[in-house]
């Protein structure tokens, strides 16, 4: 894992997000599903489950059962017809998700692998392979798949619903507010990166949604400058982590959308605590950072991570050089 090899990464977004429009366009990469899909259950770890929770909800408020599970748990969904399985891993090469899908193979349940690696040992135990299309990332840090996934798993949520949309145009315009982001840093990176430099590490903070963008936002800030940092909704926030705001330095970064993010504002602005938002103003927030495109909920979905990576990239670069 290298700091300069990971920032490299994030500044090939753009490029990689243009060819999986290009290539959506092609054709449907979930062609070759059947048609009678009763419910679907997705199976991951860390970046990979974070973006199966936000594509399971979706299918949820849909009408579709679904449920993201965590590999390792002991037992999800028996095998059955009409139960689509849907294991994903960057590289194909997951411990957790390879011992979960055994249990499905060769069974009822049809079994639709998404990873970046279709030459893969998961791509061999599936009965369809959907290419991630992110390209290696040497960084050794899952940031363009986890973008990737969650574009895919919106055109999994258009094949299953129904839902017309023109899909390549959204991760186009997702190429764009992430170009945007990139081509800005030196107006908005200095600031968010002091604003969010405490002694008590970084708390992210994001409706239901978009859950997957706190998560994965705390996790970069774990895995490359290994600070601390952890994830809560919006809603239960006032329920869980209101209390640390009472006996940390308390520093956060909110992805507003919620309609309880003025009730989590309330508390911070009593509190004095520091709050930096991305794709939105909120009230008495330190800093906003706003990016084109960011009114579009599913453009904020595949985009806003992109502020945390940063922010992780440059204090991990910092930490090396010193």
């Amino acid at each position: 894992m290298k700091s300069e090899l990971y920032l490299s990464d994030l500044e090939s977004k753009p490029e990689a997000l243009a060819g999986l429009a290009a290539a959506l366009r092609a054709g449907d990469p979930f062609d070759g599903l059947p048609e009678d899909v009763d419910r679907v259950l997705f199976l991951g770890m860390g970046s990979s489950r974070y973006a199966a929770g936000v594509a399971a909800r979706r299918l949820r408020a849909a009408g579709v059962a679904a449920v993201a599970e965590y590999a390792s748990a002991a037992a999800a969904f028996p095998p059955a017809p009409g139960t689509l399985v849907v294991p994903i891993s960057a590289t194909g090469g997951s411990r957790e998700t390879l011992d979960a899908v055994e249990a499905y193979q060769g069974g009822p349940s049809f079994v639709a692998a998404l990873t970046n690696r279709p030459d893969a040992a998961l791509a061999k135990a599936a009965d369809l392979v959907v290419e991630m299309r992110a390209g290696e990332e040497r960084g050794g840090v899952a940031c363009r798949t986890f973008q990737h996934t969650l574009a895919l798993l919106l055109a999994l949520e258009s094949r299953l619903t129904g839902r017309t949309r023109d899909l390549p145009a959204l991760v186009e315009r997702a190429a764009e507010a992430t170009a945007d982001l990139l081509e800005r840093r030196d107006e908005w990176l200095p600031l968010t990166l002091e604003l969010l430099d405490g002694p008590h590490g970084v708390y992210t903070i994001a409706p239901a949604e978009r859950l997957s963008s706190a998560e994965q936002s705390a996790l970069m800030l774990r895995e490359g400058p290994r600070r601390p940092a952890d994830a809560c909704e919006s809603g239960d926030w006032s329920h869980v982590d209101v209390y640390l705001t009472k006996t940390l330095d308390y520093r956060a970064l909110l992805f507003p959308g919620s309609r309880y993010d003025e009730q989590a504002m309330d508390w911070v602005r009593q509190r004095g605590s520091t709050v930096v938002t991305v794709g939105g103003e909120v009230k008495d927030a330190a800093a906003a950072v706003r990016y084109v495109h960011d009114d579009d909920p599913d453009v904020a979905l595949l985009t806003e991570t992109l502020v945390a990576e940063l922010v992780a990239a440059y204090w991990w670069s910092a930490q090396e050089d010193g």
